[in-house]
C-alpha cells in the first residue's frame, strides 16, 4: 500500500485505528480451542468485527513463532484474510547487515506480504537500507519506545540532543516519508510534538494506548499532521475486551470507541 492509499483510508474511515493481533493462545475465549486453528480463528473473528474501522493490522510475530510451524501456519492464514486495503504490519523488529536484512525483507514482503516491517536501527544504514528497496512497501524504524529501557540508551544526551533524535534524523535520510515510518511509544506524548517537529511529515506507528495506559488525547493532539501521519495501535485493549462468545462483539465496541474519538481529532486537521 502507497503513502496516498494510506491517506485515503484515513480519510474514508475517519481513524488512524491499527489492531494489533498480538494472540495470546493463553488468552482466548476457551471455546475456540476446539478449532483446528484456535489462533486464526480468533483472528478471523476480531478481524471481521474491525475491518470496516481499524486503517491497520499489526501482528506481532513473537505470539506466533513461538508455536513453531503451527504458528507460522496461523500467521499465514491471517494475513492472507486481512482485507487487501487494510494496511498491514509486521511487528517483527528485526534488523542486520546487508544479505540477510535483504531475506528478512523477502521473508515479510514477498513471502507473507505485509505492507510493512518494523526495523530495529542500531546496526546503521546498511541493517535499515534493504527494507526500503521494495516498491511501496515500508521500514518502521524504532525510534523512542514505550518500554521502561527506553532510558537506557534512547534518553541518553547524545551530540546536540538526545540518542533517539539522532537516530530518527540520521535514519530518515535514509529513506523518504513514502517509504518510512518509526516507532514512537504513546507513553512518551511530552516528547512527540517535538518529533513531530524534526519530522514533520513521516508517519508514526504509536503502541501503548489502551492496557499501556497512553493517552490517546495528547498522542492525536501533538502528532497528527495533514496527512494523518499516526497510526495508532490498541492491542489487547480491544482483541481481549470480551473473554466469551460475544468477545468479538465487545472487540468491536471498543474500536468503535477509539474511531469515534479519533474522528473528532481528526477534525479540521486532515485536509
Amino acid at each position: 500500500m502507497n503513502r496516498q492509499e494510506l491517506v485515503n483510508l484515513i480519510k474514508e474511515r475517519k481513524s488512524y485505528l491499527c489492531v494489533g493481533l498480538d494472540t495470546d493462545i493463553n488468552k482466548i475465549p476457551k471455546h475456540l480451542l476446539s478449532h483446528a486453528d484456535p489462533v486464526f480463528a480468533f483472528n478471523k473473528a476480531i478481524i471481521d468485527a474491525t475491518k470496516d474501522i481499524a486503517v491497520a493490522y499489526k501482528i506481532n510475530t513473537a505470539f506466533y513463532e513461538c508455536l513453531g510451524i503451527r504458528g507460522w501456519e496461523s500467521l499465514q492464514r491471517t494475513i492472507e484474510y486481512i482485507p487487501k486495503n487494510v494496511f498491514t504490519i509486521a511487528d517483527a523488529k528485526r534488523g542486520d547487515i546487508g544479505n540477510t536484512s535483504t531475506y528478512y525483507a523477502k521473508t515479510f514482503f514477498e513471502t507473507y506480504a505485509f505492507d510493512s516491517v518494523t526495523v530495529a536501527p542500531y546496526m546503521g544504514s546498511d541493517s535499515v537500507q534493504p527494507f526500503l528497496a521494495f516498491s511501496e512497501k515500508w521500514a518502521i524504524v524504532l525510534g523512542l519506545t514505550s518500554n521502561e529501557g527506553s532510558n537506557d540508551f534512547q534518553l541518553q544526551p547524545a551530540g546536540d540532543g538526545l540518542l533517539y533524535e539522532q537516530v530518527m534524523k540520521k535514519c530518515a535520510s535514509w529513506g523518504t516519508p513514502d517509504n518510512m515510518m518509526f516507532v514512537v511509544g504513546a507513553t512518551q506524548g511530552e516528547s512527540i510534538a517535538n518529533i513531530r517537529k524534526l519530522l514533520p511529515d513521516h508517519f508514526f506507528l504509536v503502541p501503548g494506548v489502551g492496557a499501556q495506559g497512553g493517552s490517546l488525547k495528547e498522542i492525536s493532539e501533538k502528532g497528527l499532521n495533514k496527512d494523518g501521519g499516526l497510526l495508532v495501535n490498541a492491542s489487547r485493549a480491544i482483541i481481549f475486551a470480551g473473554s466469551d462468545e460475544r468477545f468479538a462483539e465487545d472487540a468491536r465496541a471498543v474500536a468503535l470507541q477509539y474511531q469515534a474519538e479519533m474522528g473528532l481529532y481528526l477534525n479540521g486537521v486532515i485536509q
